[in-house]
C-alpha cells in the first residue's frame, strides 16, 4: 500500500512540474556554461515565452483563400518554374535528337560539297553592281521633275503674281499631266531592275542561295525605289501647292524639296535600314563600334549555326520526306511535318534573331539610324494580323504608307485594302522563294492568301475581353507558323527541286534512314 501511494505521488509530481524539470535542466547548463566562460552557452528555448510551446491549438484556417491556379484568384501565380521545366525538357530532347543524328547519319558538314559555280558567283556579284546604276537614273529623273517644278513655279509667277489661286491650279494641270511621264520613267526604271535580276536568277543562277539573295536585294532595291518616287511626287505637289505645305510632317522642314534631291540623300537611303523614303531620319550623335562588333559578331555566329542546322539536321528531313510525298503517304507526310516543324522553327528564330536584332541595328548604328524599332512582340500575338503587323515593321511600314492607306485614302474598304496588300506581298514571295529555286509553284503566294481567313477567325478573339481569347488566338498563330506554314513550304519546294536538279551538294555516301 505505502508502495502504491508513493509510485501514484511520484507519478502525479512528474505531470505537475514539467516545467520545474525545464528549468532545473536550464540551471544546469548554465552551472556548467559559467565553468567555461570562455564559450558561453544559452538554451534558444530559455528566450522563448512560454505560450510558443503549445502549438496544437494555432488557427490555421483564419479567412476565406481561393487555390493559386483558379480564376477566382486575386493574384496571377508566377511560372517561372515551369518556364525552367520547359527549357529543360527541350534542351534535353533537342539533345537526344542532336545525338540520333550523328548517330545515323555522322558528319554532314562539308565546305567543299556545295556547287558553288564560277559563273553564279560572276553573275551575282554583276547584279549587285548594276543596282548603282538604277539608283542613278532614279536619282536623274528626279532631279529633272524637280528642275521642271521650279520652272513651272517661276513662269506662273511672272505671268500673275497677284493671282495666287489661280497659279496653284495651273501649277496643279501641269503637276498631274508631268506626273505620268516621271512615273513611267521611275516605273520602267525600278521595274527594269527587278526583271533583268529574276530572268538572270531564274535562267543562269544554279545555286538557291546566291540565288536568293541576288533577287531579294533586287526586291528590296525595288521596294526603296516606289518608295522614293512616291514620296517625292507628294513633296513636289506640296511645292507647287504652297497652301498643302502644313500636312507634311515638322521633321522634313530641315530638308525641303528639293534640296533633298541630291545622290548624297539617295546613297544614304540606299543603305538606311528602312525600305519607306524620307528626306531627314531621326539620327544618333555617334558610332558605338563596339556594339557594331558585338551585332556582327551575333551575325555571322547565327549564320553558323544556321548553315550547320540546315546541312545537319534539316536536309536529312527534307531527303527522307521525298519517297513519302510522291507516293501520297498522307500520314508520314505529316509525321515529317511535325519532325521538320522543330528545326525550321529554330532556324526561322535564328535567321530572325540574326537579321532584325543583329544586322540591321548593326547597319543602323553605322548609318546613324536612330529609329531602330525593325520589330515588336510579335511572339505574343494574340491574332494572325498583330503577327503580320509586328514582326517585320519595315515591310509593314512600306505597305501601309505606299499600299493601304492611298487605297483607303480613294474610298477602297479596310478588308480589300489588306486583301491588296497580301496579294502584293505574295507576289513578292513568290519571287523570292520560287525564283532561286527554279520553280514557281505558286506556294508562297498561296500562303499568304490564306493569311486572310486566318485573320479574319483570329480577329474576334483578339477583340474578346479577358485573356481566354488572346491565348487561344495566339496558339493558332503558333499552330499555323509551326506546322502548316514554313514546315509545309520547305517540303513542297524542296521536293520540286529533287525532281527537277537533283541535290545541290554533291553525292555523299551515307544511307538515309527514316
Amino acid at each position: 500500500m505505502t508502495t502504491t501511494s508513493s509510485i501514484t505521488s511520484s507519478s502525479i509530481d512528474d505531470e505537475r512540474n514539467p516545467r520545474q524539470d525545464i528549468a532545473n535542466s536550464n540551471s544546469t547548463s548554465l552551472v556548467n556554461s559559467s565553468q567555461e566562460p570562455s564559450q558561453p552557452i544559452v538554451s534558444a528555448r530559455s528566450k522563448m515565452p512560454a505560450s510558443s510551446k503549445y502549438r496544437h491549438v494555432a488557427a490555421v484556417h483564419s479567412k476565406a483563400r481561393t487555390s493559386c491556379l483558379s480564376h477566382d484568384s486575386d493574384v496571377s501565380p508566377s511560372f517561372l518554374g515551369f518556364r525552367n521545366l520547359m527549357v529543360l525538357v527541350l534542351v534535353v530532347m533537342n539533345l537526344r535528337l542532336v545525338i540520333e543524328n550523328f548517330m545515323k547519319y555522322g558528319v554532314l558538314i562539308c565546305l567543299r560539297c556545295h556547287d558553288y559555280r564560277r559563273q553564279d558567283l560572276i553573275l551575282g556579284a554583276i547584279l549587285y553592281a548594276l543596282v548603282p546604276c538604277h539608283l542613278f537614273l532614279a536619282y536623274v529623273i528626279e532631279l529633272a521633275a524637280a528642275q521642271h517644278a521650279k520652272e513651272v513655279i517661276g513662269r506662273t509667277k511672272r505671268k500673275d503674281p497677284d493671282c495666287q489661286d489661280h497659279n496653284e491650279a495651273q501649277a496643279n494641270k501641269i503637276f498631274q499631266s508631268t506626273w505620268r511621264n516621271i512615273a513611267w520613267a521611275h516605273g520602267v526604271n525600278a521595274s527594269l531592275c527587278l526583271l533583268v535580276t529574276t530572268v538572270t536568277v531564274y535562267k543562269y543562277i544554279h545555286h538557291p542561295l546566291i540565288g536568293t539573295i541576288c533577287e531579294v536585294h533586287a526586291i528590296i532595291v525595288w521596294l526603296k525605289n516606289s518608295s522614293y518616287a512616291f514620296t517625292n511626287r507628294d513633296l513636289r505637289h506640296a511645292l507647287l501647292n504652297p497652301s498643302s505645305v502644313t500636312s507634311l510632317p515638322e521633321i522634313y522642314s530641315q530638308c525641303p524639296y528639293p534640296r533633298n534631291v541630291t545622290l548624297r540623300n539617295l546613297s544614304y537611303f540606299w543603305w538606311a535600314p528602312t525600305l519607306v523614303y524620307q528626306p531627314v531620319y531621326p539620327r544618333s550623335d555617334n558610332i558605338r563600334w563596339i556594339f557594331v562588333a558585338k551585332r556582327l559578331a551575333e551575325g555571322a555566329g547565327l549564320s553558323m549555326f544556321i548553315w550547320v542546322a540546315s546541312a545537319q539536321y534539316a536536309a536529312p528531313v527534307l531527303r527522307n520526306s521525298l519517297d513519302k510525298i510522291a507516293t501520297l503517304d498522307f500520314a508520314s507526310i505529316i509525321e515529317r511535318l511535325m519532325k521538320l516543324s522543330t528545326i525550321s522553327l529554330v532556324i526561322w528564330l535564328a535567321g530572325f534573331f540574326a537579321l532584325f536584332q543583329s544586322i540591321l541595328n548593326a547597319l543602323a548604328e553605322v548609318m546613324q539610324f536612330s529609329d531602330r524599332e525593325f520589330y515588336t512582340e510579335w511572339w505574343n500575338s494574340p491574332s494572325v494580323g498583330v503577327y503580320w503587323r509586328t514582326w517585320n515593321k519595315p515591310v509593314y511600314h512600306f505597305m501601309r504608307r505606299h499600299i493601304y492607306s492611298p487605297l483607303t485614302g480613294r474610298g477602297w474598304s479596310a478588308n480589300a485594302a489588306s486583301a491588296m496588300v497580301f496579294v502584293f506581298s505574295g507576289f513578292l514571295h513568290e519571287l523570292a522563294v520560287g525564283v532561286p529555286t527554279h520553280n514557281i509553284l505558286g506556294v508562297a503566294f498561296i500562303g499568304m492568301i490564306v493569311q486572310l481567313p486566318l485573320i479574319s477567325v483570329t480577329l474576334p478573339l483578339e477583340n474578346m475581353k479577358g485573356r481566354n481569347g488572346k491565348i487561344i488566338g495566339n496558339c493558332i498563330f503558333w499552330v499555323s507558323f509551326c506546322l502548316v506554314g514554313q514546315p509545309l513550304a520547305a517540303l513542297l519546294y524542296f521536293f520540286a527541286w529533287q525532281a527537277k536538279y537533283g541535290s545541290v551538294s554533291k553525292s555523299q555516301d551515307y544511307k538515309m534512314q527514316p
